[in-house]
């Protein structure tokens, strides 16, 4: 008997088993409060349109990004943040100076592209070939597209979730390198965007090692139909001239806030979205709106008469655009504050309403996970489990081990806008945005008042990915 006992103490030990993490009633009441007071704010939408209109678009590493970084510590301090301070990033110069193509001959006329982030530049006149998906370039035999453009037609998938985009960014991460082994001496792609207007999505690509670089660029969806339609008349010269490149290395800055937590201030729950963005637009919905989202949430919280447990802490990102430059940066500077790291959410898709709730907590801490997830539920938001994964920008950490949750934005309309020159203020709904901040605002003050934690610990792991 006494070693059955034994045997049962230790099962129940918390050495060996966690236990259950809930959130306390009191804190249920306060969430409540919390969100019906954060969806008459204004505070999110005088953020973002603070950033668009004062510093605009924010290509990482140009003056703008610096004006940026001292905009967003400036703005911390001003919405109440106990403390604020900067993080170094550095990371390679990207710059787009020009860029044009034509169609030129018999039929010539032009075309509106965009240069793909971390392209080549080089002017290159040539004959296109044109292949239906990734697949199709990359079966291609070496040499075959000798002294041509390769030109990829792949149409984007409208989702909900934006699962469509990973066959789209492939296109563009890829392409450029798979027409290198063809032989190309260029390369364009139908846009990785949803919309039908006559503006080019750009985002970041890369070449694989040992490769020399070629012009490489993206067609907006009504040119990339009407190259489709020339070429199917017969052979299409166009002409592709790109003055961009790479510059040296840039430094920017994770700017960081922080409410400090009232019992164990040590202890963060972390948010945040990326402060940088590509340079056609303004970058309101990519990812102005997702900074704007955070900072509100975090001061909501801080407006509260007794502060959360926890210290609830706004990460503005560096860099996310071109390899989540700021996101990596922080996992390294942090690497031996996992544990401390309750859990973290980063919005990163623009300003649809959030409509779903997920974590990857462990299953003790799943109790907590529904209570908040019952009171997001008012805002819409229904919870499924297992569905969704980390941000971008959390990601490495996550990787490390760090608990993630995912509150899902309605991305219908999002790569319409995406890298686009209609990533503008004017697409933003004021209350879909008040929205999302009272569903972070939620979110975090339950995780920071949490009895019990949601599994950040050391430890590589494969999160999953949207």
């Amino acid at each position: 008997m006494r070693l059955a006992t034994c045997l049962l103490a230790l099962a129940l030990s918390p050495v060996l088993q966690a236990a259950e993490t809930r959130i306390p009633d009191a804190a249920l009441n306060t969430a409540a409060q919390l969100r019906e007071r954060a969806l008459a704010d204004g505070t999110a939408w005088d953020v973002v349109e603070s950033l668009t209109t004062e510093v605009g678009p924010r290509l990482a590493g140009s003056e703008a990004d610096a004006r940026a970084v001292q905009w967003a510590e400036a703005k911390f301090k001003a919405l109440g943040y106990d403390k604020v301070w900067l993080e170094p990033v550095t990371f390679p110069k990207w710059v787009r100076r020009s860029e044009s193509a034509a169609v030129v001959g018999k039929h010539a006329q032009p075309l509106v592209i965009t240069a793909l982030g971390g392209s080549a530049g080089g002017t290159v006149e040539a004959e296109v070939v044109r292949f239906a998906d990734l697949a199709a370039l990359e079966a291609a035999p070496a040499g075959s597209l000798a002294g041509r453009i390769a030109f990829i037609d792949y149409r984007m998938e409208r989702k909900r979730d934006g699962s469509g985009y990973g066959p789209g960014s492939r296109v563009r991460s890829s392409g450029p390198s798979a027409a290198i082994r063809a032989g190309a001496i260029g390369y364009l792609m139908r846009s990785a965007g949803t919309d039908s207007h006559r503006n080019p999505h750009t985002g970041v690509t890369r070449y694989d090692e040992g490769l020399t670089p070629i012009p490489a660029a993206a067609l907006s969806v009504p040119d990339a139909d009407q190259l489709a339609r020339l070429l199917a008349l017969g052979p299409t010269t166009v002409r592709l001239a790109l003055d961009c490149g790479w510059d040296g290395e840039a430094r920017s800055h994770n700017v960081i806030g922080e409410i400090t937590g009232r019992t164990k201030p040590e202890e963060v729950v972390l948010i945040g979205g990326h402060l940088d963005s590509w340079d056609l637009g303004t970058g309101a919905v990519d990812d102005g709106a997702g900074v704007a989202i955070t900072m509100a949430a975090g001061k909501l919280i801080g407006d509260l008469p007794t502060p959360p447990a926890r210290t609830i802490r706004v990460v503005a990102f560096a860099n996310e655009e071109q390899g989540l430059h700021g996101g990596r940066a922080y996992a390294l500077e942090h690497a031996g504050d996992v544990a401390r790291h309750q859990i973290a959410a980063e919005s990163d898709f623009g300003a649809g309403r959030v409509y779903a709730f997920a974590s990857g907590a462990p299953d003790y801490a799943q109790g907590a996970v529904e209570q908040i997830a019952t009171a997001l539920a008012p805002l819409g938001i229904a919870h499924t489990p297992g569905e969704g994964g980390p941000g971008p920008d959390i990601s490495p950490f996550a990787r490390n081990g760090l608990a993630w949750a995912a509150l899902r934005q309605d991305g219908t309309d999002y790569f319409d806008l995406h890298h686009t020159p209609d990533d503008t203020l004017d697409k933003i709904e004021p209350a879909a945005l008040a929205q999302n901040a009272a569903a972070y605002a939620v979110f975090a003050y339950l995780a920071a008042q949490a009895e019990g934690d949601f599994g950040s610990k050391p430890g590589a792991v494969e999160p999953p990915r949207e």
